[in-house]
């Protein structure tokens, strides 16, 4: 029977042996995210982050930051991966060099593709996995593709429609949007690359309670890994608002648990904050106690918790950031309860 299944996997281009591994369906490896609660949030750990060979979607209303902390998780992405680039399908016409070089990231290892339309990110994005997979596997330098937005790509039939003056909408959006993710998302598995897709969310009218919904129909949604819904609220210093506060709902995920929140701290000047986040995780798991204002550390000694956020590489020890860890397992987490010993 095992020659058998052998002969049968031969007949799939990503067919095999699952003891072999499952080549467009395992994830071996993890894109930190800059942030560790957001790394958490979407694996499991705080040392994991995007899974390397999936979708992840980032959604929210306009202005909640989505390209930002998208720049945020390119930069990361690039200082962690010295020979690394990245594929930035941009459709919104935001993203300048001077804007990239401000971020701190280098222009020379990021490409900006410019797309209109869902056929044409479809068939360049397509190109590029092809382009990719046709080199040597030890040739290969780790990539990172993204497209900020799928809610601003139109398609060939309403660009011609609008060359025309006709005013109907294209019905047919939704279809081409489910083909093209039906395709990339085995293509992305096998070159073991991530895609991050930043979209729109909209009120759902006539809902009984308030309801965000993601647009462009449901290819995105069964296509993504992970679709994180944004939201935000600035953060100030006196008066100036010095960056944003961004809260993280995890709207689906085949990884971790669905609906658990985490905030994020992204500064203007710093980009993402690394540490932000794994104080309230320290508290909640008993790594840390609350004192009345104060923070009690495992040693005893006590501290306030804004001296702990300014100084997080003093108290966030190895030992700090293991527990952290094992408590961010239980805390998002398949099949883990906050009591398993």
């Amino acid at each position: 029977m095992s020659e058998f299944l052998k002969d049968i996997a031969k007949m799939n281009e990503y067919g095999g042996i699952v003891d072999d591994g499952v080549e467009t369906g395992d994830v071996d490896s993890f894109i930190d995210t800059g942030s560790y609660i957001f790394n958490a949030l979407l694996s499991g750990s705080v040392n994991g982050g995007l899974p390397a060979n999936k979708i992840t979607a980032l959604a929210g209303e306009s202005a909640t930051g989505k390209t930002y902390f998208l720049m945020g998780i390119v930069k990361s992405f690039l200082d962690s991966n010295p020979n690394a680039g990245v594929i930035y399908f941009e459709s919104e016409s935001a993203i300048t060099k001077q804007m990239v070089i401000d971020r701190g990231i280098d222009p020379k290892r990021m490409v900006m593709m410019p797309v209109t339309t869902v056929q044409e990110f479809r068939t360049q994005s397509l190109r590029v996995l092809d382009k990719y997979l046709e080199r040597d596997e030890a040739d290969r330098q780790p990539m990172f593709i993204c497209l900020d937005s799928l809610g601003m790509l139109s398609t060939t039939k309403e660009v011609e429609d609008t060359a025309e003056g006709k005013e109907t909408r294209d019905m047919t959006r939704a279809q081409v949007l489910k083909a093209a993710f039906r395709v990339l998302t085995l293509k992305l598995g096998r070159a073991k690359i991530p895609m991050v897709v930043t979209n729109h969310t909209y009120d759902v009218v006539g809902s009984m309670f308030p309801t965000k919904e993601m647009g462009g129909g449901s290819g995105l949604k069964y296509a993504a890994s992970s679709i994180v819904y944004l939201s935000k609220r600035k953060e100030k210093d006196g008066t100036e608002v010095v960056g944003n506060i961004i809260h993280c709902k995890n709207h689906k995920s085949r990884l971790t648990k669905e609906n658990k929140m985490v905030d994020v701290r992204l500064t203007y000047d710093a980009g993402l904050d690394k540490y932000y986040g794994l104080l309230d995780l320290a508290l909640k798991y008993g790594i840390f106690k609350s004192v009345s204002t104060r923070i009690e550390l495992p040693d005893g000694t006590k501290t306030f918790g804004k001296t702990i956020n300014n100084n997080p590489e003093k108290f966030f020890t190895d030992d700090i950031m293991n527990q952290l860890d094992e408590a961010a397992r239980k805390e998002f987490s398949y099949g883990v309860s906050d009591d398993e010993e």
